[in-house]
């Protein structure tokens, strides 16, 4: 009997989650636009949410649910105003933290189609 490995396994774990947001919250720091869209004084409590809901979603522990729920991304995300210069933002950050943390090419690969379905979905504004 043959099982396929999660994305989470495949990719390194934790510590892989953590590295690859880690690089895109610096990314984030430095760009008015996105920081902007952040309340908190820290980025801190956003980058250890995002690590979670990542993890999570790709076959990790089910810490993201049990400390904040379902994620409703889209209800979460909406008091923000997120346009398609925000996305394309978001997105070039979380390509180039992608880039840094380089995943095999089959990680890399579903965790692209991902954050690019998932960067337009949370979009709200035009």
């Amino acid at each position: 009997m043959t099982s396929e490995r999660s994305l989470f396994e495949r990719a390194g774990g934790m510590p892989f989650f953590e590295a690859l947001v880690e690089r895109f919250y610096a990314g984030v720091a430095s760009d008015p636009v996105l920081r902007a869209l952040y309340p908190e004084e820290e980025l801190g409590p956003a980058q250890r949410r995002l690590t979670l809901f990542l993890a999570q979603y790709w076959g990790g522990p089910r810490t993201y649910d049990a400390e904040r729920g379902h994620a409703r991304l889209r209800m979460r995300h909406f008091p923000f105003a997120i346009d398609a210069d925000a996305r394309d933002r978001w997105l070039l950050h979380m390509h180039a933290a992608l880039a840094e943390v380089a995943p095999r090419p089959d990680v890399a690969a579903e965790l692209e189609r991902y954050v690019a379905m998932a960067a337009e979905a949370m979009r709200n504004r035009e």
